[in-house]
């Protein structure tokens, strides 16, 4: 495996993700900010921030399997967040469960959370871009 996650002694340890991934593959993938488009373009769980936020996880999956990696390959996620508040968090947390049940993962790699005005077409609500590392 290329990518080891790690919660160093002195930093809080938090259970949605890591706080530091340690890489020494070859190759790095780039994942594209995935929406909740299926497979056809078609918005998946307009108005429901989980099922948004499941869909692009899902998509993030596809993404990496597409490039011969897996969520064990990911060294970084950012996730962007439209109208981001901390009372969003337990949906957000929902979305992403439902997810790695789906896909038998558990995606705790270094993440960060940033809330921002709008995405790229005002039904989207949430985006994840990955950078993946393989050998």
């Amino acid at each position: 495996m290329a990518v080891t996650l790690i919660n160093p002694t002195g930093l809080p340890e938090i259970d949605a993700y890591r706080q530091v991934s340690v890489a020494t593959g070859s190759k790095l993938v780039f994942i594209a900010g995935q929406v909740s488009w299926d497979a056809e373009g078609v918005t998946v769980g307009e108005g429901d921030l989980a099922a948004q936020v499941e869909q692009c996880y899902l998509n993030v999956g596809t993404a990496l399997a597409g490039a011969g990696a897996t969520f064990d390959d990911v060294a970084k996620l950012n996730v962007h967040v439209v109208d981001w508040t901390p009372d969003q968090m337990p949906r957000l947390l929902e979305g992403m469960d439902r997810a790695a049940a789906k896909l038998g993962i558990t995606p705790v790699p270094p993440a960060t959370l940033l809330g921002v005005a709008a995405l790229d077409v005002p039904e989207h609500m949430v985006e994840v871009e990955a950078i993946a590392v393989i050998d």
